[in-house]
């Protein structure tokens, strides 16, 4: 899976081969200290650039010592330990979380050596629904010169008809994505008509202003976490393009850096970065990651976005 959405970015040869190592790497890593994990893998494009991006997340043991095993040389099953230390090598973006008896996360990217305005780093996991071949959950993240928006639609339950809704929620964003949100959204609303409906998040973060905009119709959730603390976002019960309250915008004040967090009803709501010491810290695919493995209620479609403004 790993060559093929590789040599789809138009990876080289020598690119695909280095995504191939990451991915083999990584999975038995799983198996060997984990037991049982899963591999996320998609394209992206932020701050960082373009290229592809490797999750891996277990609930095994985890690491009490992240440098030790990243070191050449160090294993406890018997191994050559070099696995983790060739990973870091041949990733442009290399991250790990970890912690004892929590389990692990471990964050690739592979670049394609595209540029891009982009002042955000973003992180997202997708999940199909258990049964299902097609996820009705998507979102979209466009940038813009100092702000970022990022659309979540969660098409009304799973399979072929939620994503058809989905899809057209991003269609129309897509075809005019810097209109104004309550604007954006209302259109969202009204084209939905024909579909299943959708529960919609639309989240603009403003850099310069230090500001983020929120417009949400359905059980999209989301939180802004900055030093001062945790905010969630208030999103407005109904259903887009069936029954919705007047659309309004809600304004959230922050101070850089800032992570603001956004998912589907497929992640449970009793969650808190703060309660993973480091987290915030880290590259936001990591806590996109670690959100996704501890609270997947494991019977719908699941995403979760995470994105990181004003970090050095």
């Amino acid at each position: 899976m790993a060559q093929r959405e590789g040599a789809a970015l138009g990876f080289g040869e020598e690119a695909v081969g280095r995504v191939a190592i990451i991915a083999t790497e990584l999975s038995t890593n799983i198996l060997k200290h984990a037991g049982r994990g899963e591999i996320l893998i998609r394209p992206f494009a932020d701050a960082e650039g373009h290229g592809l991006e490797i999750l891996a997340v277990d609930n095994g043991p985890g690491m009490s010592d992240v440098a030790r095993c990243l070191s050449d040389g160090y294993t406890t099953v018997g191994t050559r330990g070099t696995g983790l230390g060739a990973v870091r090598r041949l990733a442009h973006r290399f991250g790990v979380f970890s912690r004892p008896g929590q389990g692990t996360a471990i964050l690739a990217r592979c670049l394609d050596g595209q540029s891009n305005a982009a002042t955000a780093v973003v992180g997202a996991v997708r999940a199909v629904c258990p049964g299902e071949t097609i996820s009705g959950d998507d979102f979209r993240v466009h940038h813009m010169p100092g702000a970022t928006r990022i659309l979540l639609a969660d098409g009304s339950g799973h399979g072929p008809f939620a994503a058809h809704a989905a899809e057209e929620a991003l269609r129309i964003f897509a075809a005019a994505p810097e209109d104004p949100p309550e604007i954006v959204v209302g259109r969202i609303h009204r084209g939905l008509a024909s579909t299943r409906g959708a529960a919609i998040g639309l989240a603009e973060i403003e850099e310069g202003a230090g500001v983020v905009r929120f417009v949400g119709v359905g059980n999209i959730a989301g939180a802004l976490y900055d030093l001062g603390g945790a905010k969630k976002l208030v999103s407005l019960s109904g259903t887009a393009g069936h029954l919705s309250p007047p659309i309004r915008e809600f304004l959230y004040p922050f101070s850089p850096p800032a992570t603001l967090v956004l998912h589907s009803d497929g992640i449970g709501t009793r969650w808190d970065l703060g309660a993973y010491p480091g987290l915030l810290g880290a590259h936001p695919a990591l806590a996109a990651g670690i959100l996704y493995r501890d609270f997947r209620r494991g019977r719908d479609d699941a995403t979760v976005v995470t994105v990181r403004v004003g970090a050095k």
